[in-house]
C-alpha cells in the first residue's frame, strides 16, 4: 500500500501537470516558442525541460533504491539537461508530442513512487551536486520533482504575462 506522503506527492504531480498542459494546449505555436529575452526560456524550453528533467529524477529514484551507494544527480553543466532546452534542438519538437511527454509524467510518478516505503524516502546517496549531498530520496521527490513542476509553471505564468 502506498503511503500518505508518496500519495500525496502522486495527486501533486498530476495536478501540476495537469495545470501544466491546460495552460499550454490552447496556446498558439507563436506565444509558446516566443522568448521574452534572450536571457529567458520559451514556454516550448520550459515544457521540454520538464518532459526530461522529471523522468531522470525519477530514474534517480530508482536508481538510489538499487544502488544507495552510488552517485546520483547532475548539475546545471549536464550535457542531457542542456540539450533539453537548447534553442536549435527545442525548435525541432513537435509540441504535441511534447505535450503527450507531459501527460505521461502523473503515470510514471505514480508507477516509481507507489513503490516505495517509508525506509526508502529516508535513503541518503552521495550526489554529484554538492547542494543536494546528504539529501533523502524525500528531497528529491519533494523539491526536483513535485516543487520543480510548480516552479516551471510559474515561469510560464510569467513568460504569458510579459506577452503584449
Amino acid at each position: 500500500m502506498t503511503g500518505k506522503i508518496q500519495q500525496q506527492a502522486i495527486r501533486d504531480v498530476e495536478k501540476a501537470i495537469n495545470e501544466m498542459v491546460n495552460t499550454v494546449k490552447d496556446l498558439s505555436e507563436d506565444t509558446i516558442r516566443w522568448k521574452p529575452s534572450a536571457e529567458e526560456w520559451s514556454i516550448m524550453q520550459v515544457i521540454a525541460h520538464v518532459a526530461e528533467a522529471i523522468p531522470f529524477w525519477l530514474g534517480e529514484i530508482r536508481q538510489i533504491i538499487q544502488s544507495p551507494k552510488d552517485v546520483w544527480g547532475r548539475d546545471h553543466t549536464n550535457k542531457i539537461r542542456l540539450e533539453a532546452v537548447d534553442e536549435a534542438a527545442v525548435d525541432q519538437l513537435a509540441v504535441e508530442n511534447v505535450i503527450k511527454d507531459l501527460e505521461n509524467i502523473p503515470a510514471q510518478t505514480e508507477e516509481t513512487l507507489s513503490k516505495l516505503t517509508d525506509e526508502q524516502l529516508q535513503l541518503i546517496a552521495p550526489s554529484r551536486n554538492p547542494n543536494f549531498d546528504g539529501k533523502p530520496v524525500q528531497f528529491i521527490i519533494d523539491k526536483l520533482i513535485v516543487g520543480h513542476i510548480q516552479g516551471h509553471n510559474e515561469q510560464i505564468q510569467r513568460n504569458l504575462s510579459k506577452i503584449q
